[in-house]
Parts: C-alpha cells; sequence; structure tokens
C-alpha cells in the first residue's frame, strides 16, 4: 500500500532536489526514503528501484530544459538564437548541477526515444537551420555544440576558470562569438 501523500511525481521532484543538493550520483532510494522519513519498502510502490528513480530524474530534467529552451528561442534566429541556447544550458546546469548530470544519463532508446531530449536535439537543429548547415554537417554542428557547451559548463562549474584573468563571462561570450563566425563559415567538405 502507497504511504499517503506520496506520489511518484513528488518523489520525482524530491529525488532531482536532492541531486542538486548532493550530487547525481548520491541519490538512491534508500537516500530518498530517508529524506520522507519512512521505510525504503514504502517507495517500492511508486519506484521499481534506484535506477528507475534516476531515469525518472533524467526525463524530468531533460524536460525542464527543453521547456527553458523552446522559450528562450521564440522568435530568435542566428546568433540570437545561438546565445539563447547557450545560456539556457549554462544557466540550467549553475542552478541544478545535479539535474544537468542526470540530463546525460543513459537512457535506453524507447526511454530516450520518447524523451524531451528529441525536442532539444530538434531545438538545436532549428538554430542551425538559421546557419543553413545541411546534412552531414548538420549533426556535426549539433555535435561541436553539444561539445562546447557541455565541456564549458563542466569545466566552469568545477572552478577550472575561478583562478585566471580574463573572467568566465568574457570567456564565455568570446567562445559564443567564435561558435557563430565558425557556423556562418563553416568549413567545405573535401
Amino acid at each position: 500500500m502507497a504511504r499517503a501523500g506520496l506520489t511518484t511525481e513528488r518523489l520525482v521532484q524530491a529525488g532531482a532536489e536532492l541531486a542538486d543538493e548532493v550530487g547525481f550520483d548520491q541519490v538512491t532510494v534508500s537516500a530518498l526514503a530517508r529524506r520522507f522519513n519512512v521505510k525504503v519498502a514504502s517507495l517500492y510502490s511508486h519506484l521499481r528501484n534506484s535506477q528507475d528513480l534516476k531515469t525518472r530524474i533524467a526525463l524530468l530534467a531533460l524536460e525542464e530544459m527543453a521547456d527553458r529552451a523552446a522559450e528562450a528561442l521564440a522568435g530568435r534566429s542566428g546568433k540570437d538564437a545561438l546565445t539563447a541556447f547557450a545560456n539556457v544550458c549554462r544557466d540550467y546546469a549553475r542552478a541544478h548541477p545535479g539535474r544537468y548530470t542526470a540530463a546525460r544519463h543513459p537512457l535506453d532508446d524507447e526511454t530516450a526515444a520518447g524523451s524531451a531530449g528529441v525536442r532539444i536535439a530538434q531545438l538545436n537543429r532549428a538554430i542551425l537551420r538559421g546557419y543553413d548547415l545541411a546534412e552531414p554537417d548538420q549533426t556535426h554542428a549539433v555535435r561541436l555544440l553539444g561539445s562546447v557547451f557541455h565541456g564549458y559548463v563542466s569545466l566552469e562549474t568545477a572552478g577550472g576558470f575561478a583562478h585566471s584573468a580574463p573572467g568566465s563571462e568574457e570567456s564565455w561570450a568570446r567562445i559564443l562569438d567564435a561558435l557563430d563566425s565558425l557556423l556562418r563559415n563553416w568549413p567545405a567538405r573535401p
């Protein structure tokens, strides 16, 4: 029997908050049970196991990111769209470090295909349409943007840019300028 007041949605939200506080790797059904001061068994009517919990947190994070990206991109194109999308990724990682990690959690093919990750990829490709990139260059560019955004955010949140000048904000702006220039002048295929 499910404990009164506990729902799958409430548990997933609490799991996402826990991920932001202690790190996504530390999120387990046991840790969540401690948060609610209940026995682990009382959560099993809502969650199969810790892997199920992590998958649900990943899906929540992807949904939140997709919603924010769609809102940020509305009415924008070119560099404005690129900057808006990049800032959504960076701002989300700063505000929700555990969820940001969760958004990269491996999903099985069926779960991934039904996730908001598909919307994020579509939004990324919408940005690239403004740069007139065709396949396979569009896929290469999607991978480049993801690598730059994730790499920068990962290094920045780990404190990698905290001890040198110029400041991280200035570098971020220059990197976005450089990406815009690269996308406008994408190299021809050999």
